[in-house]
């Protein structure tokens, strides 16, 4: 794992554990972590002239959170002491915008808060952003699982997209828990990225 990826002291990562908690409650702050997928140029895509907004993701209560969410069964959970450096559908929305514009495919793209009006508009949903746990202490499966719809300038869905990517970490441990996260990000970003510039017609 890239050393910078983690914000808080290396120091604190040895006191880390993976027991998982309602709420941070009192005591130190929690450890912070950074979502960096590996992004590249998207090859399988062909390149376009028209420009995208980004929406952030909508999420149900439970993901729209900076916390690291967990399943054990059908019981979410938090990793204790541990969270992402902003909120999971702002994290994402700003990866989003990173996945097209290193595509090297397109002419523009930009977050909608941006003030940049699109030819189109990436709207999606999303549905899982969790590590899943068959075992108490095994080691999880990270699903990741964004439902994509392409919108057009005039609020027409020109298409809609289901990406779902799981990867299991390497241990049961949070750096290896968001090693994971990257990895089935990535994916899945650039799944999204090749489908949506695919997916208007050639005159959009």
């Amino acid at each position: 794992m890239k050393p910078e990826r983690i914000l808080a002291p290396l120091a604190a990562l040895l006191m880390f554990t993976l027991a998982a908690c309602s709420s941070f409650g009192p005591g130190p702050a929690p450890q912070l972590y950074v979502l960096a997928p590996q992004l590249g140029p998207v090859a399988d895509a062909p390149q376009v002239t028209w420009q995208l907004e980004v929406a952030e993701p909508e999420a149900p209560e439970s993901l729209d959170t900076s916390r690291i969410a967990l399943m054990r069964g059908v019981t979410m959970d938090y990793f204790a002491n541990a969270a992402w450096a902003d909120r999971v559908p702002s994290l994402i929305q700003s990866d989003l915008v990173d996945a097209f514009d290193k595509s090297g495919k397109i002419s523009a793209v930009a977050s909608d808060t941006q003030g940049v009006r699109g030819d189109y508009r990436l709207e999606s949903e999303l549905k899982d952003f969790s590590a899943h746990y068959e075992a108490e202490d095994g080691i999880p499966t990270v699903t990741v699982r964004i439902v994509a719809r392409l919108v057009s300038d005039d609020r027409k869905v020109v298409a809609s997209f289901d990406s779902v990517h799981t990867e299991q970490a390497g241990a049961n441990t949070v750096p290896a828990v968001v090693e994971a996260f990257d990895t089935a990000l990535a994916a899945s970003l650039e799944e999204i990225a090749a489908w949506a510039l695919k997916a208007p017609p050639a005159s959009g």
